[in-house]
C-alpha cells in the first residue's frame, strides 16, 4: 500500500508539473488573442480600422505559423536527449518573450519598429509553444498506466482551458481596476501591458515545478537499451511507415482540432465583438464561464475514451461542431444582438455596383485606397459589421446601397486630393450610417435585450464539441507513434493543425467576411477542415486505446 501511494503521489507530481507549465504557456499565448482589438490600435495605428484589425489577427496567426518549426527543433532534442530538458527550455523561452511584450514601444512612439519587434517576439512565442505540447503530453502518457492514459493526458489538454481562463481573468480584473480607479481609457493606453508583465511570476512557478521532475521511464528504458533515435527526422519523415502516420494524424484529427477549438474559443470572440457589437468586457465574462466549464469536460471525455475508445469520442465532438457551426452562429446573433437580427431580416442591405468598380475588401497591409464609389460603400459596411448582398449594376454606374425602401447614392473619390478623399468618404459614410440607423441597425448590442441563457447555451454546445475532440486527442497521438520518434513525429502534425489551420481561423474567417460581405461566410473555413477530418477519422483512423508504448 505504501508503494502504491508513492506511485500515485509521483503520478500527481508528473501531471501537475506538466499541466501547470503548459497552462502558463497557453496563458502567455492567449493574452494576445484576447487583446486583438487593443493590439490593432496600439501597434497598427498607421492602418485603417479594418486593415489594422486584420493585421492584428494575422499577427496572432504568425505565432502559430512558427509552431511547426519549434516542433521540429524541440522534437529532435526530446527524441535524442530526453523529454524533460526539451520542455523545460520551451517554458523559459515562452516566458521571456511574453514578459518582453509588456515593455514594447507603441506605433506612435517608435513607428514601424514597434510592430516589427512585436512580430519577432510573437514568432519566439510560437517557436517555444511548438516544443511544449508534445513534450508535456508524451511525458505524462509515458508515466501513466495504459488503462488510464486518456484520463491522465486530459489534464494536459485542460491546461489550455486554465491558460485561457487565467488570461481572461487577468485582463478582466485589470480592465475593472483601471476603469474604476484610473480612468476608462487607461487600459487601452497602457494597462494592456499588465497581463503580459504578470507572466514573470507564473514563469517562476512553472520552472520550479518542472525542475522537480525526472526523465520519462519509457525514454530512459529505450536509451539504456541503445534504441534512441540518432536521426529523428529521417526516421519520422523518411520512412513511409512513420510518414503515413504523420499525414493521417494531421488530416484525421488535427485539421478538425485546429478548426473546432479556435472557432469555439477565439473566432466566436471576434464574431461577437466585430459583427455583433458586444462589449469586450461582456465577451470576456461569457468566455470565462465557457472556459471554466470546458476545464471539467476535457477530463470527462479523456476518462470516457479510456472506457469506449478514443475514436468514437473524438468523432462525436468534431461531428457536433460540423453540424452546429452555422445554426450556432445564427442563434448567437439573435441572442446577443436581437436588434441587428431584426434589422437584417426586415431591411436587408444590397449593394448595386459595377463589379469592375469593386475591389476585394481585404487589405492586410493597408495599401489599398478604396476610393471608388463601390469601395467606399463596402468598406463602410465592413467597418460597421453589417452583412450585405451584391448585385451587378450597368458598367460605369455609381454604386448604390439599398436598405429596405431607402437608397444611398455613393460617390467616387478617385483622382481627388488627400483632403478631398477624406471629405468625400466622410460624406458617404455619414449618409450610409444614417440610413442604417433609420432602418434599425444598432451601433452596439443592447445589454438589456441580450438573452444570456441562449448565448451561454450556444457557447456550451461548442465547448462540448471542442472538449470531446481535444480531451482524448493527446492519448491518441501518443499511442499512434513509436517511441523512437514520438516527440518529433507527434509534434509536427499537431502544430501544423493547431497552428496553420487553427491559429489562422480568426484571420481567414474575418478576411472572408470582409471580402464577401456576409458575416457568416467566414464559417466555411472551419467547416471545410472539420468535414475533411470527420470523413478521414470515420474511415481511416484506427482505434489506439491501451496500445503499448514501447
Amino acid at each position: 500500500m505504501a508503494e502504491e501511494g508513492q506511485k500515485r503521489a509521483s503520478m500527481r507530481t508528473v501531471v501537475s508539473a506538466s499541466s501547470a507549465g503548459t497552462a502558463f504557456e497557453w496563458y502567455d499565448f492567449f493574452i494576445f488573442g484576447s487583446l486583438t482589438q487593443v493590439i490593432s490600435k496600439t501597434f497598427f495605428a498607421g492602418l485603417n480600422e479594418t486593415a489594422g484589425y486584420i493585421a492584428a489577427l494575422a499577427l496572432f496567426g504568425v505565432g502559430f505559423a512558427f509552431r511547426p518549426l519549434g516542433a521540429l527543433v524541440f522534437g529532435k532534442i526530446g527524441d535524442q536527449d530526453g523529454r524533460k530538458g526539451a520542455f523545460l527550455a520551451t517554458v523559459l523561452l515562452m516566458g521571456g518573450a511574453t514578459f518582453a511584450i509588456a515593455f514594447l514601444p507603441t506605433y506612435e512612439q517608435a513607428g514601424i519598429i514597434a510592430p516589427i519587434l512585436l512580430i519577432i517576439l510573437r514568432c519566439l512565442q510560437g517557436f517555444a509553444l511548438g516544443g511544449e505540447y508534445g513534450g508535456a503530453a508524451i511525458y505524462v502518457a509515458e508515466h501513466s498506466p495504459a488503462n488510464k492514459r486518456g484520463w491522465a493526458t486530459s489534464w494536459v489538454q485542460t491546461s489550455a482551458a486554465f491558460g485561457l481562463f487565467g488570461a481572461l481573468l487577468v485582463i478582466l480584473a485589470t480592465r475593472w481596476v483601471l476603469g474604476k480607479y484610473v480612468g476608462p481609457d487607461a487600459f487601452d493606453e497602457w494597462g494592456w501591458r499588465i497581463p503580459f508583465a504578470v507572466s514573470i511570476g507564473l514563469l517562476g512557478i512553472s520552472v520550479w515545478m518542472r525542475l522537480k521532475l525526472t526523465e520519462s521511464p519509457t525514454f530512459e528504458a529505450m536509451k539504456a537499451e541503445g534504441q534512441a533515435s540518432k536521426a529523428p527526422y529521417a526516421e519520422a519523415f523518411g520512412q513511409w511507415s512513420n510518414l503515413k502516420l504523420v499525414i493521417l494524424a494531421f488530416v484525421s484529427m488535427m485539421c478538425a482540432q485546429g478548426a473546432v477549438w479556435y472557432t469555439s474559443f477565439f473566432y466566436v470572440q471576434t464574431f461577437m465583438e466585430k459583427f455583433l457589437k458586444v462589449d469586450p468586457v461582456t465577451i470576456n465574462e461569457l468566455m470565462m464561464i465557457a472556459t471554466a466549464v470546458s476545464a471539467i469536460f476535457y477530463v470527462v471525455f479523456g476518462w470516457l475514451s479510456d472506457k469506449v475508445g478514443r475514436k468514437p469520442v473524438m468523432l462525436g465532438g468534431m461531428t457536433l461542431a460540423l453540424l452546429f457551426y452555422f445554426p450556432g452562429f445564427h442563434l448567437l446573433e439573435k441572442a446577443a444582438n436581437p436588434a441587428l437580427a431584426e434589422a437584417s431580416a426586415k431591411a436587408p442591405v444590397v449593394v448595386f455596383a459595377d463589379p469592375k468598380d469593386c475591389s476585394l475588401q481585404f487589405d492586410p497591409v493597408g495599401k489599398t485606397a478604396f476610393v471608388t464609389s463601390c469601395d467606399i460603400v463596402k468598406s463602410t459596411l465592413a467597418n460597421a459589421g453589417v452583412s450585405y448582398a451584391n448585385e451587378a449594376a450597368p458598367a460605369g454606374a455609381v454604386a448604390v446601397m439599398r436598405i429596405g425602401g431607402a437608397e444611398v447614392l455613393s460617390k467616387s473619390a478617385a483622382g481627388l486630393g488627400k483632403d478631398e478623399v477624406k471629405a468625400t468618404k466622410a460624406e458617404v459614410e455619414g449618409r450610409i450610417k444614417a440610413a442604417l440607423a433609420g432602418a434599425g441597425y444598432p451601433t452596439k448590442a443592447d445589454p438589456a435585450r441580450m438573452n444570456m441563457p441562449m448565448i451561454l447555451g450556444v457557447l456550451f454546445v461548442f465547448v462540448i464539441a471542442a472538449t470531446a475532440l481535444f480531451g482524448p486527442l493527446a492519448a491518441c497521438l501518443v499511442e499512434l507513434f513509436p517511441t523512437r520518434v514520438r516527440y518529433t513525429a507527434l509534434s509536427l502534425p499537431y502544430h501544423i493543425g493547431t497552428g496553420w489551420v487553427g491559429g489562422f481561423v480568426p484571420f481567414f474567417a474575418f478576411a472572408i467576411v470582409a471580402a464577401v460581405g456576409n458575416i457568416y461566410a467566414g464559417l466555411w473555413y472551419p467547416f471545410a477542415f472539420t468535414l475533411l477530418s470527420v470523413l478521414t477519422t470515420l474511415f481511416l483512423l484506427p482505434e489506439t486505446k491501451e496500445r503499448p508504448l514501447n
